[in-house]
């Protein structure tokens, strides 16, 4: 897969795609989460769904890997404040590690836009450029902000916790975009 906007489209057009897929991408990444709250509300389960398959990821990785890695920070930035913003998710003390993390996801995940590698090995390589990025915030919060609500161990508990939303999004993220590529294909 090259990149998202066709060859042919100038440079309005690519800017109004880009626009649409970053507004899109950020209205999936906070509705989805509330359907996985719903589902874990009507289960008994509580918010553990969201930390479990990690919902608002997916429409961030989307994005920058079709839309590249300016557009990819922005809705990863902007997708958790319009959630807390709207339900209060995630949560305040949360809100900042998530800002981080979503944006390194979206920033990594932009950069192997136009790489010529399997989109698995893209999405994994962003899975983990964006774990570092919250690791290294997690830590300069520790010991430069003296944060004390915030354990080292918590990322390393993130990745085990969300190890299902990890492989759900190695798995349904690639066949996403092919189906994406296939529809932009035959509208060219």
């Amino acid at each position: 897969m090259n990149t998202f906007v066709s060859k042919r489209l100038g440079s309005k057009e690519v800017i109004r795609a880009k626009m649409l897929t970053m507004v899109l991408g950020i209205v999936a990444a906070v509705a989805l989460p509330q359907v996985f709250h719903l589902i874990g509300i009507l289960s008994g389960t509580g918010a553990v769904a969201g930390t479990i398959f990690l919902p608002m990821h997916i429409p961030v990785f989307i994005v920058g890997l079709l839309a590249g890695p300016a557009v990819g920070l922005v809705a990863g930035a902007i997708s958790p404040i319009i959630s807390f913003a709207i339900s209060g998710m995630p949560t305040a003390a949360m809100l900042p590690f998530m800002i981080v993390e979503l944006a390194g996801y979206g920033l990594t995940a932009g950069l192997f836009v136009n790489k010529k590698m399997p989109m698995i090995s893209k999405l994994f390589l962003a899975q983990i450029g964006g774990r570092v990025l919250r690791a290294i915030f997690t830590l300069f919060a520790i010991y430069a902000l003296s944060n004390q609500t915030v354990k080292v161990i918590q990322v390393w508990n993130a990745v085990k916790t969300g190890l299902p939303g990890i492989l759900l999004q190695l798995t349904i993220i690639p066949l996403l975009l092919h189906r994406i590529e296939g529809v932009r294909k035959h509208y060219e």
